[in-house]
C-alpha cells in the first residue's frame, strides 16, 4: 500500500511538472510570435521610411511632366496597398501642427491656412508618418 501511495505521489508530481512545462512552452511560443510580428512591423516601417524620398521624386516628376499622369493611378493603388496615404495639404486647408510642418509663414492675420505644399506628408496605417512641409498664410 505504501508503494502505491509513493507511486501515486510521484505520478502527481510528474504530471504537475509536465503541465508547468507545457504552460511555459506555450507562453514562450506566444512570446516568440509577438516578437516576430513586432519585427515584421518594424521592418515594414523602416522600408516605408526609405521609400519616402522616392515618392517625393515621383511626385515632382508627375507635376513637371504631364505625360506621366497615367502613373498617378498606379502610384495611388500602390500607396493604398502599403497602407500609406497622402496628407491632404492643398491650398486653403486649415493649418494643423499635428499634420503640417510650417517652414514659412506669411501675413499677420488670425486664421492660418496652407498657401503651398513644399513636400507632401504621409499617413501610415492611420498614423502620421511624416508631416507635410508647407508654407502658411495668415489671413
Amino acid at each position: 500500500m505504501k508503494k502505491t501511495d509513493e507511486n501515486q505521489a510521484k505520478i502527481t508530481e510528474l504530471t504537475n511538472d509536465l503541465q508547468r512545462t507545457r504552460a511555459d512552452f506555450e507562453n514562450f511560443r506566444k512570446q516568440v510570435e509577438i516578437q516576430k510580428e513586432n519585427e515584421k512591423a518594424t521592418t515594414r516601417l523602416a522600408t516605408v521610411y526609405k521609400v519616402l524620398p522616392l515618392l517625393d521624386d515621383i511626385d515632382r516628376a508627375l507635376s513637371t511632366y504631364q505625360e506621366l499622369a497615367p502613373l498617378q493611378k498606379s502610384l495611388e493603388k500602390t500607396l493604398k496597398d502599403l497602407n500609406l496615404a497622402k496628407i491632404d495639404s492643398h491650398e486653403g486647408t486649415e493649418f494643423n501642427p499635428d499634420l503640417f510642418e510650417a517652414v514659412l509663414v506669411e501675413g499677420d492675420g488670425e486664421k492660418e491656412t496652407i498657401a503651398e505644399t513644399l513636400r507632401p506628408g504621409y499617413y501610415y496605417e492611420g498614423e502620421v508618418l511624416r508631416p507635410a512641409m508647407v508654407k502658411v498664410k495668415k489671413i
